[in-house]
């Protein structure tokens, strides 16, 4: 009989450990998503009582009319991030943020000339909103729990 072995993940080091890991993957998962989307409700809530409040810088970044983006904005931040966080709509909540964060990273990087290191955060959070992009809400989302999903 042949043995068939599984050569697409590299052994662990310690393999003891492979029970740790499996036990905390989707523990690990629903935290980043948690925290990313209470981050973004945290960072929208100055600007949804204030919705039209960026307008002008909205419209210094291209997006004309600000009095359009500008709540569009600070709609997609603080209720977006509630929709993260609970996983529900996870993926075009997601989608919604990715867009926000590469803007600033435009924003950073090319019109504020501070490359990498001014856009640097940006980055990791696109990163991050793009990861639940492809991943969607895991079990321990309302989004599963709905048994629907984008």
């Amino acid at each position: 009989m042949t043995e068939v072995t599984d050569t697409s993940r590299p052994r662990l080091i310690v393999p003891a450990l492979g029970s740790v890991y499996a036990a905390l993957h989707e523990g690990a998962e629903t935290l980043l998503r948690l925290v990313a989307g209470v981050a973004l409700v945290t960072h929208g809530l100055g600007k949804i009582g204030d919705p039209f409040g960026a307008a002008g810088m909205v419209e210094s970044l291209g997006f004309y009319p600000g009095t359009f983006w500008s709540p569009l904005l600070s709609f997609t931040e603080f209720f977006g991030g509630m929709l993260i966080a609970a996983g529900l709509l996870t993926r075009p909540a997601s989608l919604a943020a990715m867009f926000i964060l590469l803007v600033t990273v435009w924003f950073h990087w090319v019109t504020m000339d501070q490359g990498f290191a001014g856009a640097e955060k940006s980055i990791l959070w696109a990163a991050i909103f793009f990861f639940f992009v492809v991943r969607g809400g895991n079990r321990h989302s309302v989004d599963h729990r709905l048994g629907r999903q984008f």
